[in-house]
């Protein structure tokens, strides 16, 4: 365990949980995954990294560290790793437009905790509404959206269009087959 809360495994870094940072822990590689055993338990499976020199950061491992510590996250290491969907990177950038870096950490922080305590799926859904409708993006529109329960219904709607099967009939007309 490094002085964080990440863990080296076959030269690949992987986050656990903060309450780990200083503990001594045991990583049992096997094929898809790594295991993470403290106190002859197993208190954490990620998916295995292929290759060297890669990192896997789960936002919740260290979040609980970063609302206290905002100033941090501008220069954080694995920054990167802490958008979980494009709608939080794009939170991320419009709140940066609106404010300072140090309060647009703060704000896009507070809403990394709260998709981390009440879901990233409804978080998720209640950015891209307000991206959508072109609102300003803050942990209390949020919340607003996620308790009226319209973003909830904004990502479970699936819109396909209509195939024009013509075009697949023109394929099978076609007089000429190329074979392998």
């Amino acid at each position: 365990m490094t002085s964080g809360s990440t863990i080296r495994v076959k030269n690949n870094g992987y986050s656990v949980h903060s309450r780990l940072i200083g503990e001594k822990v045991e990583a049992r590689v096997y094929a898809e995954r790594v295991e993470v055993w403290y106190a002859q338990r197993c208190v954490e499976s990620l998916p295995r990294l292929r290759g060297e020199g890669k990192h896997r950061i789960d936002y919740r491992h260290i979040i609980d560290w970063l609302v206290r510590k905002p100033g941090a996250f501008e220069n954080y290491r694995y920054r990167e790793e802490l958008f979980p969907t494009s709608r939080f990177r794009v939170a991320y950038d419009l709140l940066k437009r609106e404010h300072s870096a140090n309060r647009a950490s703060r704000e896009y922080l507070s809403i990394l905790h709260e998709a981390a305590r009440e879901g990233e799926a409804g978080v998720d859904a209640a950015l891209g509404e307000l991206i959508r409708q072109s609102r300003v993006v803050n942990l209390e529109a949020v919340r607003e959206l996620m308790a009226s329960g319209t973003s909830s219904e904004a990502w479970k709607r699936v819109e396909v269009d209509a195939v024009d099967l013509a075009n697949y009939d023109a394929l099978l007309e076609e007089e000429e087959v190329m074979s392998c």
